[in-house]
């Protein structure tokens, strides 16, 4: 019914665009040829062009007679600037830089980090489980994060897994990651009903939709429509509230 409903809204807008599209494009034919059958004659003398810009000929020739004296009398005058200017004395560039900074240079040298041990290939800073149980088991304080303080701070890198493989790339990066890079099962076997993360050979799958959505949205949608009605408008707003998930249609 979904389906229905969003392939008969997407055919309308298609067609409202086509048709837009069309009358766009009979306009800009009709003004194109408009304006070449006013444009159509040539003008076979000069005075047939003065008339139709709209000026007067006598006005524009005087006007161009003018500007030409005015450019000669300007060219006598630099000639002579410039013949005045030749007889004076040269005058001297002075090309040295003015404002000095010195640079102190001090040796930098670059510092390496080692590698760490290879039983921190999983460690998180923050989120260290070994580090959390010396934290009260009250009000789950144990759980939250503790960062490490100066003094236990690492300065080494932390390898990656001994099997690491280059992650996949987007988009199938999406669905899919190497299970060497993250070796851990629990979570495809505690969360298997809900269809979050399973097991493929080598690789976890992301198969997408969760608890909430196992055989999509669509599917999820025509569900609900059998419970309460959604389409004809008797009902405005659906919310399905699960396990700390809220859903609102």
């Amino acid at each position: 019914m979904a389906k229905e409903n969003s392939g008969h809204y997407h055919a309308e807008a298609k067609r409202k665009r086509l048709i837009w599209i069309l009358c766009v494009s009979g306009f800009c034919i009709l003004s194109y040829v408009l304006g070449s059958w006013q444009n159509n004659t040539v003008p076979s003398s000069s005075s047939e062009v003065y008339s139709r810009m709209g000026c007067d000929e006598r006005k524009t020739q005087r006007e161009r007679s003018s500007s030409s004296s005015d450019g000669d009398e300007n060219l006598s005058s630099s000639s002579s600037l410039s013949a005045s200017s030749s007889f004076s004395e040269p005058v001297e560039l002075d090309f040295e830089s003015h404002h000095k900074l010195e640079l102190k240079q001090k040796n930098q040298t670059v510092k390496y980090f080692e590698p760490c041990d290879m039983s921190l290939s999983e460690y998180t800073p923050c989120e260290d489980r070994e580090r959390g149980r010396r934290f009260d088991r009250n009000m789950m304080k144990y759980r939250e994060r503790h960062c490490p303080t100066k003094d236990e701070l690492l300065y080494c890198l932390i390898p990656p897994p001994p099997n690491y493989k280059i992650p996949f790339k987007w988009p199938q990066s999406r669905d899919y990651a190497w299970y060497d890079n993250i070796p851990h099962k629990e979570l495809s076997i505690e969360k298997a009903i809900q269809n979050w993360i399973q097991v493929e050979g080598e690789r976890f799958r992301f198969p997408g939709g969760g608890t909430g959505f196992p055989r999509g949205a669509d599917a999820y949608i025509d569900d609900i429509s059998k419970l309460i009605p959604l389409t004809d408008g008797s009902v405005r707003t659906a919310i399905d509230t699960g396990c700390g998930v809220l859903f609102v249609i």
